[in-house]
């Protein structure tokens, strides 16, 4: 007998086909802000999330870091959680599961809503993707002009950089926000939090990148 290995649910999925763009929007007015499912939507299929524990402790403690990466450095950091990025253009929509504002911070510094006909799209957004892939997300990260998309599926943090000549996204081995950063050290980080409390792993963090300056 062979001993099949699978990855724990970090995400519950459901898709719906054949979902016109004035259904989706009629639901996303319905459904409002105050909600745990993060939507996307791209041609005529509407996918909706509901984050698993494994997820969130993810995202928050990457989030973590790259506030204490910030702060560190001296950097305006503006989050906006899982904000809804929409194109009428494209009929496409995607809501991450964390995004920030960094070189453009000053430019919606003294925002709390964001409309992209007038502001600029975030410079950072962060996918957790523990169950199912977020490949498919791309196109409409690039259609919105996302610069750096960074994606962690559980095991290995992976940065996307947006080629504007081509539109299209290429894997890299360094971040555009923080170019002197060891991606590998992430996940590393978060296993090392399991151990010994995020609290203490955070600190002994904080305390590596200000060493490092």
């Amino acid at each position: 007998m062979t001993a099949v290995i699978t990855k724990p649910r970090g995400e519950n999925i459901v898709k719906l086909n054949s979902v016109s763009w004035e259904t989706f929007n009629r639901l996303l007015n319905e459904l409002g802000d105050k909600r745990n499912q993060r939507l996307t939507y791209h041609d005529h299929i509407l996918e909706i999330m509901s984050p698993l524990g494994r997820h969130e402790n993810n995202n928050r403690f990457i989030e973590s870091l790259i506030v204490v990466i910030a702060d560190e450095l001296g950097l305006n950091l503006k989050k906006f959680g899982s904000l809804t990025l929409k194109s009428e253009q494209f009929q496409q929509a995607v809501e991450p599961y964390s995004c920030y504002y960094l070189e453009n911070e000053p430019k919606v510094r003294n925002k709390q809503q964001i409309d992209l006909t007038i502001d600029p799209p975030p410079d950072l957004v962060l996918e957790i993707d523990i169950t199912s892939g977020s490949l498919h997300k791309l196109p409409i990260y690039a259609n919105l002009g996302i610069l750096e998309i960074w994606r962690y599926d559980g095991e290995k943090l992976t940065v996307f950089i947006l080629e504007k000549e081509t539109n299209n996204y290429q894997e890299c081995d360094r971040s555009l926000a923080f170019p002197f950063l060891n991606l590998n050290l992430i996940p590393d980080l978060i296993q090392q939090s399991l151990i010994d409390g995020e609290t203490a792993v955070l600190r002994a963090f904080r305390k590596c990148i200000r060493d490092s300056q």
